[in-house]
């Protein structure tokens, strides 16, 4: 792969302090790739090249945010409003799953951060699509049922089948649980691959948010955890138990909930700082298999030039 210069403009810092992030979704959601510096905060102009590392990442990184909006917006019945977002690619859910009004959520917390984090992503995917332009690939097909039961067995050793994340709170924390501490790593790892500094800070700031969320998810899994999950699993051996799995195929860069000292909100390493994936790494967690090109959450494979 080649790429070309990137040309931006000097931003002065009032600019940069005005716009809050729902303004820059905003602007950027209509600007495109040509017009608007993904993540700038104000008025600056790209060249847009018709080939280019930074939107090859950035591609990478909207076939994940695909993912993860899907996931969120089925469980509070949005479903439909991701799929007015690029192309028609099927969206594979579990049976008995409403499209329209979601799962039922009997914890109003877990509900009240699940549609929190559903706005966010389904703006992730709005502000990567729309920064990108004629050059963002299209959604590739997702798969939200048979990849969870896949991968609820391959974590439970064959003791949990059938796992549905939106049977109940919580296993609808422990699907998240899944995705969430590989968004923080993949964007990190994507890091040393941008080559615009405008690109980079709008990266930044997603993963920041994606840091959120898993540490959000974590907290409310590490309050449950000696709750009974399923097959007479505790919540933290599920939990330790996907955690050895992504660790297994993703570079051996995860945690579970808990160690000698107590609890882990956040995956790092000795320095505390957090784990890096390459996108192999986290393409063998998204397809549930090491090496592999397809699979898992994405039957036919992801979208783009990083696949």
């Amino acid at each position: 792969m080649t790429h070309l210069d990137l040309q931006t403009e000097q931003i002065p810092a009032a600019d940069q302090t005005s716009m809050n992030r729902r303004s820059l979704l905003g602007a950027l959601g209509k600007a495109g790739l040509g017009a608007a510096a993904f993540g700038a905060l104000g008025s600056t102009s790209l060249a847009a090249p018709a080939k280019n590392i930074d939107a090859d990442v950035l591609n990478f990184a909207l076939n994940l945010e695909y993912l993860e909006a899907a996931f969120y917006l089925a469980a509070v019945g949005r479903i439909n409003e991701l799929r007015a977002i690029g192309g028609d690619a099927e969206i594979r859910l579990p049976a008995g799953l409403d499209r329209t009004t979601g799962m039922q959520f009997k914890d109003s917390t877990v509900q009240a951060f699940a549609r929190d984090i559903a706005e966010d992503e389904l703006a992730h995917v709005k502000l990567l699509y729309g920064a990108l332009g004629k050059g963002a690939v299209r959604r590739p097909v997702l798969d939200l049922s048979a990849a969870f039961n896949a991968a609820g067995q391959a974590a439970s050793g064959g003791a949990i089948k059938g796992f549905n994340p939106y049977a109940n709170d919580l296993f609808f924390l422990h699907g998240a649980f899944i995705f969430e501490d590989v968004g923080v790593t993949a964007y990190n790892g994507a890091a040393t691959l941008i080559t615009n500094p405008s690109f980079l800070q709008a990266a930044a700031g997603i993963l920041a948010v994606e840091a959120y969320h898993a540490g959000a998810i974590r907290a409310l899994l590490y309050q449950q955890r000696q709750v009974t999950a399923a097959a007479g699993l505790y919540v933290g051996q599920v939990v330790g138990a996907i955690s050895n799995l992504r660790g297994k195929v993703g570079g051996g860069k995860d945690a579970g909930l808990s160690d000698a000292r107590g609890a882990i909100i956040a995956p790092t390493d000795k320095n505390a700082v957090a784990y890096a994936r390459s996108t192999r790494e986290v393409l063998n967690i998204v397809y549930l298999a090491p090496n592999a090109s397809k699979g898992g959450f994405f039957p036919n494979g992801l979208n783009g030039s990083i696949k």
